[in-house]
């Protein structure tokens, strides 16, 4: 099928990328004009948080505990001045009658607003379950009221807090991942042409991957950070797939091929792991889509929509371009570089000699750097990051910290007690005063409103602050004594029902339901990319071996996220503040990382399989195999990295934080695993690497080699007069249909 591709993209090359370029064109015209609605969908259903916003929605306590929720802050010596006080009202007022669909609370009609010391207020403001750029077009609008009239006398300090403020500075970090990747392409190939090659085919696919995404928000509810995560993940495989495509389709010229068969003969092999590559991305995803919930299944099917557009073009548009550059694939030179140079010759070469003369003691080592860095994931916490991880210029983190201060950390991130009543007036009361008894002698509360009972409905609204942040491990307990301890001691046999809510409460909830469902989704997709690769390679050890590495090198990314991102080790050089790790990256991560670092494990085990058909000796046929794609890898490894580092740059903490994570996980892999433990434990299994049980065999379909071409037999014997050589191009090239 892929030589049947190959060849039909070569001969009408013209027609398939005219085809590109109406399909971008268009997607990307359909997609700006009937663009979705991004939304970060964090909920949890079924959890008690959850349960909790419905009970106070269905109680009359319309807002109370939303998804999004701001604050305007007023800070001065005294906020209950006249002109102070005037000011703020005049302000209430003005937002109320110009925002639509906006709950606005002034800190003169409720308790809990005014801090102990009279020199802060906060205005609360909900916007309810409304999309993030609606949130943050309301915020907007707040904004200019509250800058524009003239409120407050001089002096007074006013700050706007909550997500839909936040001021996210604009950085192309898709830009900068992209002038690395030329620039390590130029080193690569050495040749303008060849750099361009995989860089247009990678951006004709980010373009339709993009495009789509912004398409499917309008019936999926996905983050607003999705196009931004599919552009950097988009970037780094596209490029990777279609380097691969073109280093071998440069090799098969170098040993005399025309360039139609060179192309046919790279789509049959280096296409052929490019599809196995992504497929294995996609596993990922689709597992993470499975096991996952809200934003996670969201970005899941954002990422597939990417990676398939970037693999199609690859295996497309590709071919089509090679067509168009023949022979003159190197013009343009700005350096000479070596093409296909194996044996003793290089170095590559000689260092999977060097490591497989001492596998035990490399292997030791490699699994042991690993272990080290992967000793931190033992301590991660995880949660969300709030207003007091931004930067000290954003008016969200000024708000946060003079709340912070005013009133205490824990009044960031306020805990909601909704309570069903019982019928009883009697009961009712008992179970309100010795609720709000319990929790006000709790040592993790700082102060407890009294409750809001709404007659009505019989539920009743108990507003409680610990004295610790919102990512604080003590506001976790606290919020389990609560649901485990104080309600039910409170509610006794009376038939009320106690639920904690709010957003601290929410982030727990959806924390641990994380944690817990990792671990079956791990498992899920390391069984199913064992068996995937265990018929593509025709052999147990092999696939097990690999899915087990990549699993190490993994766990060791997430111990350097640990101790970057929530110890704080190095954090002040990448301009970021210890936090607990984003609850939904971990899960996310290793979907996306176990994918990418299968790409190096496929594009290495398929030259190593295709020299062991070919040769029948383990040892030279990984030696070798390392030897044609170490510098591939390499380059590839080095592209990845720099397309995702350079999202560390980003103002976004999430996007931070997976750049970070990706970029020390490829690093890893493409060095420790890709060059010590991978020759070492591949030597020390020897022939056993490809045992496969033979009734298993029995039951697999088989491809049959196809015929070589004509035109393939006439180059082969132009490539000299030395018989010997000419046997060694003919079987290899008989080997092209073999299962790789």
């Amino acid at each position: 099928m892929l030589q049947r591709i190959a060849l039909s993209c070569y001969r009408r090359r013209r027609a398939v990328v005219v085809a590109w370029i109406t399909l971008v064109v268009a997607l990307s015209a359909v997609a700006a004009s009937f663009a979705g609605e991004w939304r970060n969908d964090y909920s949890l259903p079924g959890s008690e948080a959850q349960a909790a916003s419905q009970l106070l929605e269905d109680g009359g306590f319309d807002g109370r505990g939303s998804s999004w929720s701001g604050q305007i802050v007023v800070a001065t010596d005294d906020v209950t001045a006249d002109p102070v006080r005037s000011g703020i009202t005049a302000l209430v007022d003005d937002v109320r009658a110009g925002v639509d669909g906006i709950t606005v609370v002034s800190p003169f009609e409720a308790p809990g607003q005014i801090a102990a010391g009279g020199d802060v207020a906060v205005v609360w403001i909900e916007f309810g379950e409304v999309y993030v750029t609606e949130a943050q077009a309301l915020a907007a609008e707040i904004r200019a009221i509250g800058d524009g009239g003239g409120y407050l006398p001089g002096g007074v300090q006013v700050e706007y807090g909550g997500e839909p403020f936040w001021e996210i500075a604009e950085f192309s970090s898709e830009a900068l991942g992209l002038l690395a990747a030329m620039i390590i392409l130029l080193l690569a190939f050495g040749s303008v042409l060849a750099m361009g090659l995989p860089i247009a085919s990678a951006l004709f696919g980010i373009g339709c991957g993009v495009a789509l995404v912004t398409l499917m928000a309008n019936v999926v509810d996905i983050p607003d950070f999705a196009t931004a995560a599919v552009a950097m993940i988009g970037i780094g495989v596209g490029i990777d797939y279609a380097l691969m495509i073109v280093t071998r389709y440069r090799e098969e010229l170098s040993v005399g091929f025309d360039p139609e068969n060179a192309v046919v003969r790279s789509m049959d092999t280096a296409g052929r792991a490019v599809s196995v590559a992504g497929a294995t991305v996609v596993v990922s995803m689709l597992g993470l889509y499975v096991v996952g919930v809200g934003a996670s299944r969201s970005m899941a099917v954002a990422i597939i929509a990417g990676v398939l557009m970037v693999m199609l073009a690859s295996l497309t548009l590709l071919p089509a371009l090679l067509g168009f550059c023949g022979r003159n694939i190197d013009r343009l030179r700005v350096r000479r570089v070596a093409i296909g140079a194996v044996g003793v010759q290089s170095w590559w070469y000689r260092w999977s000699r060097f490591v497989q003369r001492r596998p035990v003691a490399v292997g030791i080592v490699g699994v042991l750097v690993l272990g080290v860095l992967a000793a931190p994931v033992a301590s991660m916490r995880l949660g969300f990051a709030d207003a007091g991880n931004r930067p000290t210029d954003d008016t969200a983190r000024r708000a946060h910290d003079l709340i912070a201060a005013g009133f205490g950390p824990g009044h960031n991130g306020p805990l909601f007690v909704a309570v069903d009543l019982p019928a009883a007036v009697g009961d009712a009361e008992r179970v309100l005063d010795d609720l709000v008894a319990a929790v006000a002698a709790d040592p993790g509360v700082a102060e407890v409103l009294d409750p809001i009972v709404n007659p009505a409905t019989g539920v009743a609204l108990v507003q409680v602050t610990p004295t610790t942040s919102f990512q604080d491990a003590a506001t976790s307990d606290l919020v389990h004594r609560i649901r485990d301890d104080l309600g039910p001691a409170a509610a006794d046999a009376s038939g009320a029902t106690v639920l904690v809510g709010g957003a601290a409460a929410a982030v727990i909830d959806f924390s641990e339901d994380q944690s817990r469902r990792l671990v079956v989704f791990i498992a899920a997709v390391l069984a199913v990319a064992f068996v995937l690769l265990m018929f593509v390679y025709r052999s147990v050890l092999v696939p097990l071996k690999a899915v087990l590495l990549n699993l190490l090198s993994i766990g060791a990314a997430y111990g350097l996220i640990v101790a970057v991102f929530q110890w704080g080790w190095g954090a002040g050089l990448l301009g970021i503040e210890p936090a607990p790790v984003e609850a939904w990256v971990p899960m996310m991560m290793f979907a996306i990382v176990f994918g990418l670092s299968m790409d190096y494990e496929v594009f290495l085990l398929s030259r190593i399989r295709e020299r062991y058909l070919s040769t029948g000796d383990n040892s030279t046929s990984v030696a070798d195999g390392l030897a044609r794609t170490a510098r591939l890898i390499t380059a590839a490894a080095a592209i990845m990295v720099c397309v995702f580092g350079a999202f560390v740059l980003s103002a976004d903490r999430a996007l931070q934080l997976v750049g970070f994570g990706l970029a020390v996980a490829v690093l890893l892999d493409a060095t420790i695993v890709r060059l010590l433990l991978v020759p070492a434990t591949m030597e020390l299994l020897g022939d056993r690497n490809w045992w496969f049980p033979a009734w298993l065999a029995r039951r697999l379909p088989t491809r049959p080699a196809p015929p070589v071409p004509s035109a393939q037999i006439g180059a082969i014997a132009q490539i000299g007069a030395d018989g010997s050589e000419r046997e060694e191009r003919e079987e290899e090239t008989t080997d092209v249909g073999a299962p790789v």
